[in-house]
Order: structure tokens, then sequence, then C-alpha cells
């Protein structure tokens, strides 16, 4: 595919590729967006959508907002090391417009490889900061800090889910082929 160069890029525009020929999916297309990429460093490095100089260029400053944070994974509470020289691990995420859309998630430190998918599933699926700060956080994981990320009750109340669970309400339900 020559854009994203990973494996399991290469298998989903194979398979789509297949659909076109094969399945009658006259447009089936893989998107290039969003997908979540990890370097398996020491730490792990993980990241999925715009870079902060990306969305920059394509929203503009003025329609950005940026939370970033530093912490030292709760891993490391048990270690008799003062908090400063504990691995550190970091993280950003970079919403666009005034429905603060995720267009950028940038992490790196301890257990960000396996929080990605999960995250570029949220993206792809157009979440917001509201998404975001709505998700009851998994304590003790370093993923939390992407969902209490910023000062409580500052995100818009909009979301780009498919059911508006902002306040309260049920999440989505499936559809059904016959009625029980």
């Amino acid at each position: 595919c020559g854009r994203v160069e990973l494996t399991p890029m290469a298998i989903a525009a194979g398979r789509r590729l297949a659909d076109r020929l094969l399945g009658n999916l006259a447009n089936a297309k893989v998107s290039y967006e969003t997908v979540p990429s990890v370097v398996f460093s020491h730490p792990p490095i993980g990241t999925i959508g715009l870079t902060e100089e990306q969305a920059v260029a394509k929203y503009g400053q003025d329609n950005l907002k940026l939370y970033k944070s530093s912490f030292a994974n709760l891993f490391y509470g048990i270690f008799d090391v003062n908090s400063a020289d504990k691995p550190q691990t970091r993280m950003k995420l970079i919403c666009a417009g005034d429905d603060e859309l995720v267009v950028g998630i940038h992490c790196i430190g301890m257990g960000v490889d396996e929080m990605m998918q999960g995250f570029g599933i949220a993206m792809r699926m157009g979440a917001t900061k509201a998404d975001f700060d709505n998700t009851i956080a998994i304590h003790p994981t370093a993923s939390e800090e992407l969902v209490t990320m910023g000062t409580w009750g500052t995100s818009t109340l909009i979301t780009g889910a498919k059911a508006n669970t902002l306040n309260g309400e049920a999440g989505a339900e499936p559809k059904l082929k016959s009625k029980m």
C-alpha cells in the first residue's frame, strides 16, 4: 500500500481488494486515517492520528485544544524511589473544533502499546473529548489518564457516538433480525 507501512495495514488493504474483486463490494476500500501504530521500544511509544504539527496545518492553531500529562506509572508505586526518578509516562490528546473531536493521541511509557487498539476504535468512530471524559476509567492503569485528562467539566457535551450517553442515557442497541 505504501502509505502506512504496517503488516496489518497490508492485510486490511488486501482484504478490501478481495472484497472488491471477488465479493461484489465495489466500494470496499481501506482507510489510511487514524491507524494505530506502536514502536515496541523500552518504553513503548504509541500514536494514532495527526501529530500536533499536522493538526495545526489542517485545522489551524486556534481550532485546537491540547491535553498533556506526565506521570510515574502506578506500577512503580511500590518502589522506594523519589517519584521524579521513576520512569515517566507522557501522553498528549489533540482535539479539534468546537466539538473537540479527538484527532491525535500520542503516548510513551509502560503499557501504551496495549492501549492503542481500543483508542484507535474510539477515534475511528468519531470520539470527542466529552466521550473520553464520559468513559469510566479502569484503575489503576495508565490508560485511565486519557479519560481523565484536563479540568473536569470543561469539555463540551458533544458526542461523536451513535448513542448519546453523556447525560446518563443507555448505550447503543443492536439491530435485530427479528423481535423476540
